[in-house]
C-alpha cells in the first residue's frame, strides 16, 4: 500500500504551514499507473495532451528513453553523430501526467521512490556542444554494456564509475502554447541535470496550468557535477515516483527539493554569477520562511551554513546552480 509520508513545516514560525512530502528511502510503494517511453513529447507547452490522469498521492511507474529518444543506439559511431544532432530534437520526455486538483499558484511535490538503471549507456562529445566547444571539435562516442546487478560502469583502463541514476529532466508545462525547448532549464523545472535528484529526493515545481501536466525523462546512470563535455552516461531508467498537490505552499521562483537530512533551491542563468544569484536569493527566502529572521540575518546564515554547487554548464542558453543547507541546524 503507498504509504505517503507528509511533513508539516512552519513559516514565519508556526503563522503557516505547508505540507511537504518525506520520502522513506526503506518503502518503494507498489505502483498504481505505468506509462512507458513511447508516451512521450520533447517540447515544453501547455498544449500536449496527457498521456495519464491521476488524483494527487498517485504513484507513476515510468519508463524514460535515453536523451536522443532512440537516434543513438548501441551501435553508434562517432562518426554517425553529426548527423544525429542534425536530426534532433533531444530529450524525449515521458508523459505528461494531469494530477487532478492541480491549479496555477500550487506546487507539485515529487518524490523519487525507486531508479533503476538499465542494459546500456553511452557518453558523447557533439562537435559544437559542450562547455570547452571551441576546443574538443572532433566528435565521440562510448557505449558502456550493463549486466543484472552492475552497480558500475567500465570506463576503461581501469576505470570505474558508480552508478548514481537520476532524470536529468523533471517539469511541469508553462503557460505557453508555443513549443518551447527542452534543453535549458526554466521556472517549471525541465532540463536541471543535478545529479543529487537521486532516489529519495522530493522536487517541488510551481504549477502554471490546470493539472500541472508533469514530465520526466533524458535518464542518466551517472554524471558530474557541471555535466562539462555535454552528456552524461545517458541511459534508459525505470522510475517510480509519487506525485502530490500542495495548496498555499510558498511561492518559489523555480524548483526545489529536499531530502531527510537537507533542502536545496535552484537557480539558473545565462551566466554562472546569474545563477548563483538567483539560487542566493531562493536560499535567503526559504531561511526567512523558516526562521522568521530578517533578510540580513538569512544571507548571513546562508553565508555560514548552506553550499553552492554549480550542477549544469551546457544546457544553453542557461547554467543551474543549486545551494543546499542541512535542516539539523533548524
Amino acid at each position: 500500500m503507498p504509504r505517503p509520508i507528509v511533513l508539516a513545516l512552519c513559516f514565519f514560525l508556526a503563522a503557516c504551514s505547508q505540507e511537504l512530502v518525506t520520502p522513506k528511502a526503506d518503502i518503494t510503494p507498489e505502483p498504481e499507473f505505468t506509462i512507458t517511453a513511447e508516451n512521450g513529447h520533447n517540447k515544453w507547452s501547455q498544449t500536449f495532451e496527457p498521456v495519464l490522469t491521476v488524483d494527487s498521492g498517485a504513484i507513476v511507474e515510468a519508463f524514460l528513453v535515453e536523451a536522443s529518444g532512440g537516434h543513438v543506439t548501441v551501435d553508434t559511431k562517432a562518426e554517425d553523430l553529426d548527423a544525429i544532432l542534425a536530426a534532433g530534437p533531444f530529450h524525449a520526455l515521458t508523459g505528461p501526467v494531469y494530477v487532478n486538483g492541480a491549479e496555477p499558484g500550487d506546487l507539485l511535490a515529487v518524490t523519487l521512490h525507486e531508479i533503476e538503471v538499465q542494459d546500456w549507456g553511452w557518453s558523447a562529445v557533439f562537435p559544437g556542444f559542450g562547455f570547452l566547444a571551441d576546443e574538443f571539435t572532433e566528435p565521440f562516442m562510448k557505449v558502456f554494456h550493463f549486466e543484472p546487478g552492475d552497480t558500475e560502469a567500465d570506463f576503461g583502463n581501469g576505470i570505474t564509475i558508480p552508478f548514481r541514476p537520476f532524470p536529468g529532466v523533471m517539469g511541469v508545462a508553462p503557460a505557453t502554447d508555443s513549443l518551447l525547448s527542452t534543453v535549458p532549464p526554466r521556472h517549471n523545472g525541465g532540463n536541471m541535470d543535478d545529479k543529487d535528484l537521486v532516489e529519495g529526493t522530493t522536487s517541488y515545481f510551481p504549477v502554471f496550468v490546470d493539472g500541472a501536466l508533469f514530465s520526466i525523462g533524458d535518464p542518466h546512470v551517472a554524471q558530474g557535477d557541471g555535466e562539462v563535455s555535454g552528456t552524461a552516461i545517458e541511459g534508459p531508467l525505470r522510475v517510480v515516483y509519487e506525485i502530490h498537490v500542495v495548496k498555499e505552499g510558498r511561492d518559489i521562483p523555480s524548483p526545489q527539493y529536499e531530502t531527510d537530512h537537507s533542502y536545496s533551491v535552484t537557480g539558473y542563468g545565462v551566466t554562472i554569477d546569474d545563477a548563483a544569484k538567483m539560487a542566493i536569493r531562493a536560499m535567503i527566502d526559504y531561511i526567512v520562511d523558516q526562521t522568521g529572521m530578517s533578510r540580513t540575518e538569512a544571507y548571513v546564515l546562508a553565508s555560514l551554513s548552506a553550499d553552492l554547487k554549480i550542477a549544469e554548464t551546457v544546457d544553453v542558453p542557461h547554467m543551474l546552480v543549486t545551494m543546499t543547507i542541512p535542516k539539523h541546524i533548524f
